[in-house]
């Protein structure tokens, strides 16, 4: 009797048609979102020289982009402002004619509901020293005096027209405090992202630069050891419980196990940031010719997908969604 097994698995890779058939996991524009950068005092677009292809943009150009990404079919973008004054309170973020604020209010007129209109939620833009938080004395990050900045901050965005807040600064009790701060406001539509299993890592460098940062210390005193997987489910589980809409998890390649866990165990939609390290890794090898670009951006966003994400931000999104709408076949 012959031992070659019965079931010969290559009759489903034998072309790419039979291959289509059997695909998991797809690319969908609508679940992509598109981090954008507005600069405050330029009048034209600047490249990012550690992010090829990425931009800072003026506010006059916000419209443009956000119609573009909509036309395109891209579900969201995601904005960070580039102030041109920074402070130790941060106070630009939460002033009504801020860099951010003003950039929302553009970004909701050209919207028309065709795309979502979201806002970062954190200080580490508008500090001088970098960090997400205000500092006590001794310069610890102050927790707790932060939480109060954060729900002036999101009572600013929400004024401003933004549909989706992504709290990203891991102040302990930070969705609480702003969910609850929003509903006494009469914000109780205005939705939270909360970057949950966000780690200390190494791969935000590029980020950095696009929105001029220089940071003082470190911030693992409130962002996750990357050893540790069970604390990055903890911090999602904690955050649902105060109310958060979606969770995510950040970085999204070198976490894939800990976006895998969070999905599991997740009762929300889970998201997943390929953040500006992960990008500039794909970029430069492929202009080294090292890699191919395009197969390797699909394959580490279908990665990601695969390990849980119902959503990525990605620098990406609006290149990719042009790919998915002409039908580009990488299988």
């Amino acid at each position: 009797m012959s031992t070659f097994p019965e079931r010969r698995l290559r009759r489903t890779r034998r072309t790419p048609a039979m291959r289509r058939l059997s695909t998991e996991h797809h690319l969908v524009a609508a679940q992509l979102v598109l981090p954008v950068f507005v600069k405050e005092g330029i009048d034209e677009a600047l490249p990012i020289a550690s992010m090829p292809g990425v931009m800072q943009h003026p506010i006059e150009a916000i419209a443009s982009v956000v119609t573009d990404a909509a036309d395109a079919g891209v579900g969201g973008i995601m904005l960070f402002g580039v102030p041109a004054v920074r402070d130790a309170e941060g106070s630009g973020a939460v002033a009504e004619d801020g860099i951010l604020n003003r950039a929302i209010r553009v970004a909701r007129d050209a919207a028309q509901g065709r795309i979502t209109v979201q806002a970062d939620l954190c200080l580490d833009e508008f500090t001088d020293h970098g960090h997400c938080g205000l500092l006590a004395a001794d310069g610890s990050v102050d927790n707790d005096a932060t939480l109060e900045v954060y729900a002036r901050m999101a009572l600013a965005q929400a004024r401003a027209g933004a549909e989706v807040l992504g709290l990203s600064g891991m102040m302990d009790g930070q969705v609480a405090v702003i969910r609850a701060a929003l509903d006494e406001a009469g914000h109780s539509d205005v939705a939270l992202l909360a970057y949950s299993a966000k780690y200390a890592s190494a791969y935000y460098g590029p980020f950095r630069d696009a929105v001029e940062s220089t940071l003082q210390g470190d911030r693992r005193t409130y962002q996750l050891d990357p050893a540790n997987g069970r604390e990055g489910l903890a911090e999602a589980m904690q955050d649902i419980a105060e109310g958060a809409d979606y969770v995510m998890v950040k970085p999204a390649g070198p976490y894939l196990d800990v976006l895998a866990r969070v999905a599991d165990a997740a009762t929300v939609p889970v998201w997943a940031y390929q953040v500006s390290g992960e990008y500039a890794m794909i970029e430069l090898a492929a202009r080294a010719g090292a890699i191919d670009r395009e197969r390797t951006i699909a394959e580490s966003l279908v990665g990601i997908r695969r390990a849980g994400a119902d959503v990525i931000l990605t620098y990406w999104a609006r290149e990719v969604a042009d790919w998915i709408r002409a039908g580009k076949d990488f299988a």
